[in-house]
């Protein structure tokens, strides 16, 4: 009997043992499916307003600690000279969607507010709709600042100063917001967290009624008074932001067609408000504390592909949309020797390196080389890279100045996929850069750093009217070589000016440039 009972036992171990084999191959099949079906996700993660210098990664001298960007970049692909179009929000949200630089549309300097009409035109291709013409399921989760139509009672042209006068139907729908650029699923708000109407608007619709006017804070934590929803709370939208990424994750973890995720945050622009887990985590101030959150959310999407087997072949992207503002407050943060711009000149809305280089990461386990690159790319370059992965044929009128950057990141080559790059300041100065040179159409800053454009003014500044750089042997713009490289000038000079002429920095037809009839910059180049 007792030898019986045994046999039994042991016949017994050995189907759970099958069966424990088997459940796992079924698993792995499961998650190879996943990870092998062709084309990869993506998700474009964009923090609001991190320097270049926060991520420890990119400053060994940074004091705050960002263990989960370092993680990716140790995993990744790791680019040193990655610029934004602009030095602001609006701007560089466009050039991303687009691949066309900012300055080629309506808005030729400062940024949109919350009120403000959409941006893109209706027959402007996105990434969106380029990536959904492929076959992908896209969605759009935070910060918009691109504009888009609300229904208003009055046909005024309100401004961030008009909040109170302006009269809303949030009972209908907006237009010309996500939706019509190519997103299948949309939930964020219309502008920065500093601008009102602060409402959540899902899939076209607000999802509440605002009753409410809010004040800001502090400094730090402010933002302008306006009309405010009962389900929006400014200490909490980067972790709803995050809430719905996750959930949209998970969800479309559960299918084989492929998403695209375009996630941009509201953080760590202000207000600077960090949930009070992380306050006085990073040891060096509140500013500090609002990045280790920003990282923490980077935490939480990376663990989510990664309990859905998505992580191999998803094309990860983690960037900012300029360089630090001021309000992070570089003298506090200097206390504890911590530059937010690292060696790099100036901050947000500059026309130096601090306003405009920025953290740019790639993980892609399933095809991206690990590894550090130092050539020269600009945040428009995404949709040419996405074309590339997909198999997208670019018209002339799509992506204009877009170039690929699929050659570097898997290794393919290393050879410069771009020969010249336009920076763009908030006042609307430019800057063309080639190879190591660097010529500033502008005297100063072009931004908030000094010397603004009022410092100028008001000290009667006698500054050149241009100003060259040499950033290999002076990264940091100290030394203007104006006067010694008169030839480097003028081909950079000549070459800027036919970017702007071409309506593009691709090869392909001519095209348009907005509101073109109304700008002096080509004048004004001419006669310096």
């Amino acid at each position: 009997m007792l030898i019986a009972l045994n046999k039994i036992i042991k016949v017994n171990q050995r189907f759970l043992l099958v069966l424990l084999i088997f459940c796992v191959s079924c698993n792995e099949e499961s998650i190879s499916k996943k990870e092998n079906n062709g084309k990869p996700n993506i998700i474009y993660i964009l923090a609001d307003d991190l320097g270049y210098g926060d991520v420890q990664y990119y400053n060994k001298d940074g004091k705050i600690p960002t263990p989960s960007i370092n993680s990716m970049a140790n995993n990744g692909v790791v680019f040193t000279d990655a610029h934004t179009s602009s030095a602001v929000c609006t701007p560089t949200r466009y050039g991303i969607l687009t691949g066309r630089y900012n300055w080629r549309s309506s808005l030729k300097s400062g940024v949109l507010n919350g009120y403000s009409k959409a941006l893109i035109k209706q027959n402007r291709t996105t990434i969106a709709s380029m990536l959904k013409e492929k076959g992908y399921s896209t969605a759009f989760i935070g910060k918009w600042h691109l504009g888009w139509d609300w229904n208003f009672k009055k046909q005024d042209n309100p401004t961030d100063s008009m909040e109170k006068l302006v009269e809303i139907d949030f009972n209908s729908p907006i237009n010309n917001g996500p939706s019509t650029n190519g997103f299948d699923y949309s939930f964020g708000f219309s502008g920065s967290l500093d601008m009102p109407p602060y409402v959540w608007v899902e899939n076209d619709f607000p999802t509440q009624i605002p009753t409410k006017t809010t004040q800001s804070v502090d400094y730090k934590g402010f933002w302008r008074d306006g009309l405010t929803s009962e389900d929006f709370d400014h200490s909490n939208v980067l972790q709803t932001i995050t809430d719905k990424a996750v959930s949209y994750i998970n969800e479309h973890s559960k299918v084989q067609k492929p998403f695209f995720l375009y996630l941009p945050l509201s953080a760590p622009h202000t207000p600077i408000l960090p949930n009070s887990e992380f306050l006085g985590k990073s040891k060096t101030n509140v500013y500090g504390d609002f990045v280790m959150q920003v990282d923490d959310v980077l935490d939480q999407i990376r663990s989510t592909l990664k309990h859905n087997g998505l992580t191999k072949n998803t094309l990860l992207i983690f960037a900012s949309d300029n360089g630090c503002s001021p309000r992070a407050d570089y003298k506090e943060l200097a206390q504890v020797k911590h530059n937010p711009s690292h060696i790099y000149r100036g901050a947000k809305a500059d026309i130096f390196e601090g306003g405009h280089r920025v953290p740019f990461i790639i993980e892609w386990p399933a095809k991206a080389k690990k590894g550090t690159i130092s050539n020269v790319i600009c945040s428009t370059d995404f949709f040419a890279t996405c074309a590339a992965i997909v198999n997208y044929e670019i018209k002339d009128n799509e992506g204009e100045d877009s170039f690929n950057m699929l050659p570097l990141i898997i290794g393919e080559s290393l050879n410069d996929i771009r020969k010249y790059t336009i920076h763009h300041s908030i006042n609307g100065s430019f800057a063309i850069r080639n190879g190591d040179w660097k010529l500033i159409f502008a005297p100063g800053s072009a931004g908030w750093s000094y010397p603004r454009p009022v410092d100028i003014q008001k000290e009667n500044l006698n500054l050149p009217a241009l100003q060259l750089y040499d950033l290999k042997n002076d990264i940091s713009e100290t030394k203007n070589v104006i006067d010694i490289y008169p030839e480097k000038v003028n081909e950079l000079k000549k070459a800027f000016i036919k970017i702007i002429l071409d309506g593009r920095s691709t090869v392909g037809i001519r095209q348009h440039n907005e509101g073109m009839d109304n700008w002096k910059e080509i004048e004004n180049i001419l006669n310096i």
